[in-house]
Parts: structure tokens; sequence; C-alpha cells
């Protein structure tokens, strides 16, 4: 993944500037990049560049978090502010997920990792409209998609106004994404699904493993959205341990990378036991 601007230099500002002054600075960016303005191709990017900073920026708990960690109190993966430490057991967040992770690093609590529309915080801050359109804003319809259509991306034909209209909805899609065109916008409305949760391009499934395979080791097979993977359990895997399979998360929206899915696993603790293996259970205990 592409490393991200700093949010002071994207609204061209310094890191004491006043709230005034981060409005001021936006909304000169907002109007410079604006996709119904700027018909560069990298308009839109940069647009959303702009809103996020200043959504961060301008929430003072966020701009805090952000002074202090940078980007990573905004990216799932680090546990937020997981830095430095020995290697230990420790718990903390990522995603929809608590969780107990052993490996290097700090702990932290878990924080709103989500942006908004960027056209709904400019909307709001220009009263509700933009400020290009002369004429009435253009209707909203929504569409509901499966979890893996919006994950692969898909065409669903609908009818508006009495009219077929071929909806493309892009890999990587995402609750709330807003599909333009010309005459009417449309927004997505994804079902959850049953294995997978979601966070960003991020993605999170739970996975079982048994009470000896977590004390001894091998190999279980666990979903992603390309299909069964093959994954190595270390031997003292402790319930709740987190794995992270770079690359098979969710693909970023405009862009070719995609993020990471994180493995929870889930240690079932046998209910009911022969003899023999209450007698080992015991030995292993005594010993």
């Amino acid at each position: 993944m592409p490393t991200k601007r700093d949010y002071y230099e994207i609204l061209g500002v310094d890191k004491q500037a006043a709230a005034q002054e981060l409005k001021k600075a936006y909304r000169k960016k907002a109007l410079e990049y604006h996709p119904d303005r700027n018909k560069s191709t990298d308009a839109e990017e940069k647009f959303k560049e702009v809103n996020e900073a200043y959504e961060v920026l301008s929430n003072p708990e966020k701009r805090q978090n952000y002074d202090q960690f940078g980007h990573a109190a905004f990216d799932p993966r680090t546990g937020f502010g997981g830095f430095g430490g020995p290697a230990s057991g420790r718990t903390g967040r990522a995603g929809p997920f608590s969780y107990t992770f052993y490996t290097s690093g700090g702990t932290g609590e878990g924080v709103d990792f989500g942006f908004s529309d960027p056209f709904e915080i400019f909307e709001s801050f220009f009263g509700g409209a933009s400020p290009f359109r002369r004429q009435p804003a253009k209707p909203r319809y929504g569409l509901t998609v499966d979890f893996m259509e919006a994950m692969k991306g898909v065409e669903k034909t609908v009818v508006i106004d009495g009219k077929k209209h071929t909806i493309k909805i892009p890999a990587g899609a995402d609750e709330g994404t807003r599909i333009r065109y010309q005459n009417f916008d449309v927004t997505l409305d994804v079902r959850p699904d049953a294995r997978f949760k979601r966070d960003g391009a991020d993605l999170f499934v739970d996975q079982a493993v048994s009470f000896s395979m977590a004390a001894v080791g091998g190999e279980v097979e666990v979903p992603t959205i390309d299909g069964e993977m093959k994954i190595r359990v270390r031997p003292g895997t402790q319930p709740g341990t987190l794995m992270r399979l770079s690359g098979q998360g969710a693909l970023h929206l405009h862009g070719r990378s995609r993020g990471d899915l994180y493995v929870r696993l889930v240690v079932e603790v046998p209910k009911e036991l022969t003899r023999r293996q209450k007698d080992l259970l015991r030995e292993l205990e005594e010993n």
C-alpha cells in the first residue's frame, strides 16, 4: 500500500493551525479538487484525500491521536499505537475484534478507523449542496448487493423512472459506496456475511482449531474471498491469536492493491473426554 501523505501537508497548514485556519484551508483545497469542477484524472483521489485530512484534523480527539501516532492511529493492523516492546502476549483491538496477539508490540485501545463519504462532508460544509450546481441535486437511489458481489464486482440491472439501467458495482465496494451517474447517484447497501467482517479493505474471520492442534501445532484450512487456504498453526498457540494474511483482503477502490485478511484462532476445548484423555491431561498438568 502506498505511503499516505501527512494530513497537515495535504491541507497546507502547520501543526499549530487553529480551527478557523483549517476550515479556510479545507474550503480552498476542496473547491480546487472537486470532481464537478476539476476534470483531471486524479482530482477525485485528491478530493478524497483532502476530505480525509480535514475529517481527522477538525476533530480534536482524532487530531490528538494522529499527532501522537500518525496514520497508524487509524490502521487496524497496528492495534492502535502498537509500537515496540518485547515479545509477549497482549490484548487489543483490530477492526471489529478484540483479541490476544502473541508477538512483539505494545498495547492499545480500539478507535473508529472509518472515514465518512467525502461528498457528504463537502456538501455539509457548504450548507447541504455543491456550490457548482445550478440545477437541483441529483436523485439518489439505494441498491442492495451481497457481500461477495461487493468483493468481486458485479453488474445489476435496475429500473429507474421506467427505464432499465445497468449498474456496474466495482470490486471492493463497501457499505455506503456512492456510484455517480449523469442523472442520478446510487448508494450501496451491502448484506453482512456470515463468516467475514470488514474494516476498510481489511477482512476478519474466526477459525476454530482443536485443543490438541493449538497445543502441538498443525495445519488448518481457512476461508478467503478467493477460496480455502491452508495456514500453519504454531505449537502453543493461545486462544484469540490473530494471524495476518497479507493481500488477502478486499480490493482498494480506485487501486490495484488489496487489504489484508486477519484470522482469529478460536481454540475449541472438548466438552467430553475419555478416562484415558483425562489422565493424560492431568499428567500434563502435573508436569
